[in-house]
């Protein structure tokens, strides 16, 4: 029998903590089992294996984000909108650095299809209709613009900018700055 107390939900949330405390690559049954002083084969009436606990990480994270997204990017266009959304996974990766790994972690189509990362990427095109971006161009800038959140915010956890100047919050901020002045003049291709 389960042990009481111990739901799905509650085992997410606390293997998401364990993402955050020691790394999304550390996050077992195993180790969710040690957490709650239990026998791994009682949390199996909750999960079906390692894999699933970090699938559940993962969708848990998504949907945190895209909450947060959602709020931030509420009443905002133009590049406000693009500073509200790169700072939400910025200021996340810095608070939650293994959910943030977490929801990076590939989930097949299916999966995907039904996770809050919909929502991310409807946030990322309505903030390129305000640029006047039409296909397949949108398409060219949702992939640059999830590559300079990601790229820019696992170089900076990973220490990459902790030797040099100037800092890297007024990197940040050029860097948004050239991304906005980029995408309001987005070179057409008639191709």
């Amino acid at each position: 029998m389960a042990r009481a107390g111990l739901t799905a939900e509650r085992l997410v949330r606390a293997g998401a903590e364990l993402a955050d405390e020691q790394g999304f690559d550390q996050v077992t049954v195993s180790a969710l089992a040690r957490r709650f002083d239990v026998r791994v084969a009682s949390l199996y009436w909750h999960l079906d294996s390692s894999e699933g606990l970090k699938i559940r990480i993962a969708l848990l994270a998504l949907e945190e984000m895209a909450d947060l997204a959602a709020s931030a990017l509420a009443g905002r266009a133009g590049k406000d909108a693009l500073t509200a959304l790169a700072n939400v996974y910025r200021d996340y990766a810095r608070e939650h650095p293994g959910r943030y790994a977490a929801a990076q972690y590939r989930l097949d189509p299916h999966t995907a299809a039904g996770s809050a990362g919909v929502r991310h990427a409807e946030f990322t095109r309505a903030i390129l209709r305000g640029y006047d971006l039409t296909e397949p161009d949108q398409t060219h800038a949702v992939r640059l613009l999830g590559s300079f959140f990601r790229g820019y915010v696992s170089l900076e956890a990973g220490g990459g900018f902790d030797h040099s100047s100037p800092d890297p919050q007024q990197t940040w901020e050029r860097l948004l700055d050239a991304l906005d002045a980029l995408l309001r003049n987005w070179p057409r291709n008639p191709r």
